[in-house]
């Protein structure tokens, strides 16, 4: 049943004018979406609470509740014909709903309540939805969705996420909403972080590695009450720069369980690397950051190693947000593992130097539908330098694509290998006392690819196919001397 009401959602708004692709499209069901899961949020709240003989004050006030201007309903369970519509509801969306709801950001007692988060989404977001008959049309189809069961909110979040992947694919370069959530989570089985330990991803885009380090720590244990308030509370962070993936970001962790996401919306890269103190580090990092993308003379002012090449900054960025013995795995271009630029030089320089960069993961072309770049992924631990690193080269019998992406199974022996960093056919380990000292450059050859046998030269060829003719002519001969 969801599925199809996403379906008939998106019909609905590819004929407004205000919607004009599939980007805005999960924009606009985001808001709606948002504000359903609120009601039913508010609803289990004050059952909990009747339950144990208190009572639950509201949120939402009663003139802004779903119930009352989105869906008020008859006893028949129908939707009040006199609900708004046209005109009326456009306006007091726009004009009461949305200014009410953006308050909140600074009436919240603190950034991690979930009041603080209604108040910064829709600080964000504008209704886009031009026509209030539409607008109608959506939230009767969002009004039939139910937040309230643990299925009902795996489903809702399953499918929230393959409306963000075909987001990904909509004429974009397909890594900036979406990292393939296989990938994702042979990353965060790697890293294997532990409840206690902070988790940050400063390019937090769509939350899929928060979301998917959620998902390995709710399953890694039977949770204690304090378990699931630290995991609540205190153990995700992000920061996008975004707009649209910031609120993408934060519905994607709602929808998936954490009730108010330490996600804010800001340039990572406009803090200077040396005011980060020791109280904003973090034990883990998860990222993969945006590709190729170009930043200012005055935002590569914050960084030592001065490069317009955004993932560089990045690098850096992690490198000392981390904590002594913190844990990394970062998704980067290929190419940085041999770039001979100074800047490029230098950060490999840096990330052996301070770090122990103990496994690259080589990905295959075509990992990031709709960005042709050559990906790997660098797995670090802050303190001790590196002395070796293990290296996986996935090799696939198969060219990857929308229709037949990375799988969970294709990563499947890297992950088993990773544990001992065992040698086969795919990986090896290099020493880096034997790198190039002067440009670390860290491209490896796979020592263990079996030889293929070089192509002969045509002149080699010819010179063959003669002696082919000769010794052919001379047997021919002979039999007719036999038969003669």
């Amino acid at each position: 049943m969801f599925e199809q009401t996403f379906k008939n959602i998106d019909d609905i708004l590819h004929k407004d004018a205000g919607c004009g692709s599939e980007l805005d499209y999960v924009e606009q069901t985001s808001w709606v979406l948002f504000l359903k899961y609120l009601d039913d949020l508010e609803k289990d709240k004050q059952t909990a609470a009747e339950l144990t003989g208190k009572t639950y004050t509201n949120i939402i006030t009663t003139e802004f509740q779903w119930t009352v201007w989105a869906a008020p309903k008859l006893k028949s369970g129908k939707i009040d014909h006199n609900a708004l519509t046209g005109d009326d509801l456009a306006d007091f969306v726009n004009m009461k709903l949305f200014p009410y709801l953006k308050k909140f950001k600074t009436s919240a007692e603190s950034a991690d309540t979930i009041e603080y988060k209604i108040g910064e989404i829709f600080s964000e977001l504008k209704n886009r939805i031009q026509s209030g008959y539409t607008l109608r049309g959506v939230i009767d189809l969002v009004d039939q969705l139910r937040f309230r069961t643990h299925v009902e909110k795996h489903e809702m979040s399953h499918l929230y996420e393959s409306k963000i992947k075909n987001m990904g694919n909509a004429g974009r370069n397909g890594g900036e909403y979406y990292t393939p959530r296989p990938l994702i989570k042979a990353i965060v089985k790697v890293v294997d972080p532990e409840i206690g330990n902070t988790i940050y991803d400063g390019a937090a885009g769509s939350a899929g590695f928060l979301v998917e380090a959620f998902n390995y720590l709710k399953q890694s244990k039977k949770l204690t009450t304090n378990d699931v308030t630290t995991l609540q509370k205190k153990t995700f962070y992000g920061k996008e720069k975004k707009s649209l993936a910031y609120i993408i970001g934060i519905m994607n962790m709602i929808l998936h369980g954490v009730e108010a996401p330490n996600i804010v919306h800001t340039n990572t890269l406009a803090k200077n690397l040396a005011d980060i103190q020791e109280k904003d580090r973090y034990d883990i990092v998860l990222a993969n950051p945006p590709f190729g993308g170009k930043e200012r003379a005055e935002v590569q002012q914050n960084f030592p190693i001065k490069t317009g090449e955004t993932a560089s900054l990045f690098l850096q960025h992690f490198i000392k947000i981390l904590k002594a013995g913190g844990k990394a795995g970062v998704v980067i271009k290929n190419t940085f593992l041999s770039n001979t630029d100074n800047a490029s030089i230098s950060l490999r320089k840096l990330l052996l130097k301070s770090s122990n960069l103990h496994t690259i993961l080589d990905l295959p072309g075509g990992t990031f539908t709709g960005a042709g770049v050559k990906t790997v992924v660098l797995f670090f631990e802050k303190g001790l330098s590196t002395k070796k690193t293990w290296f996986y080269q996935m090799n696939l019998d198969r060219n990857l694509g929308k229709t037949d992406p990375l799988n969970e199974k294709d990563l499947a022996e890297f992950v088993e290998l990773q544990k001992t960093k065992a040698e086969s056919e795919n990986s090896w380990t290099i020493n880096i006392k034997d790198v190039d000292q002067t440009t670390f450059d860290l491209s490896a050859k796979n020592p263990n690819t079996p030889e293929e046998t070089p192509l002969r030269q045509p002149h080699k060829i010819l010179e063959e196919m003669k002696a082919l003719d000769m010794e052919s002519t001379l047997i021919i001969g002979s039999l007719k001397l036999l038969i003669d």
